[in-house]
């Protein structure tokens, strides 16, 4: 039996899970060290290495944790809707791809969101982790464009997605400060 097998193990193991992806959201890659993480979490040091082989894992556990709840609530979000509008939809498109919706459009979070999409290829070890989640956002997308009547093929999500990135780096770039507006004017032009 390992120590993340036992109901305190599991618990204190979480903990640092959450305080690594709570880190990640609010400062990026850079943010997530041992002893942040420890401090986060109310744990002792020791008790990041003692649950994860390496920083890195503790990062990719994070990163996984964090693209899950978003995915969850994204899916949650699409199952209760009870009308198929699509400004709804685009909505819950933008929460998707730029994170959730925070104050003054939520520029450095969306900042913060594509400096870590950008910088996760310098981590070669996430490459799978990101694949994988990254195909399940798109599933995800193409469930809500189906939602309001639009079947894309993958390869015009994959394009969609596209035009969304670059406005938003175009975006970021300008210093707007709210990238997110950008977005939905990419995604109405789009779509409606």
């Amino acid at each position: 039996m390992t120590a993340a097998s036992t109901p305190k193990g599991e618990r204190r193991r979480q903990a640092l899970v959450v305080a690594a992806a709570r880190l990640l959201a609010e400062g990026g890659f850079e943010s997530i060290r041992h002893r942040a993480v420890a401090e986060r979490a109310e744990l002792p040091l020791a008790s990041t290495t003692y649950y994860f082989d390496s920083l890195d894992d503790l990062i990719a556990a994070a990163v996984e944790h964090e693209a899950q709840e978003e995915l969850e609530e994204g899916r949650r979000r699409l199952t209760e809707l009870t009308d198929a509008h699509a400004d709804t939809m685009i909505e819950l498109m933008l929460d998707l791809l730029l994170g959730p919706r925070s104050g003054n459009g939520g520029a450095e979070q969306v900042l913060l969101r594509y400096e870590r999409l950008v910088g996760s290829p310098r981590r070669p070890h996430l490459a799978p982790l990101m694949r994988e989640l990254s195909a399940q956002l798109h599933d995800l997308l193409a469930e809500v464009l189906a939602r309001c009547g639009r079947d894309l093929d993958r390869k015009h999500l994959l394009e969609l997605i596209m035009l969304v990135d670059g406005a938003v780096v175009n975006a970021l770039i300008e210093s707007d400060p709210d990238p997110r507006a950008t977005a939905r004017r990419v995604l109405r032009a789009q779509l409606l």
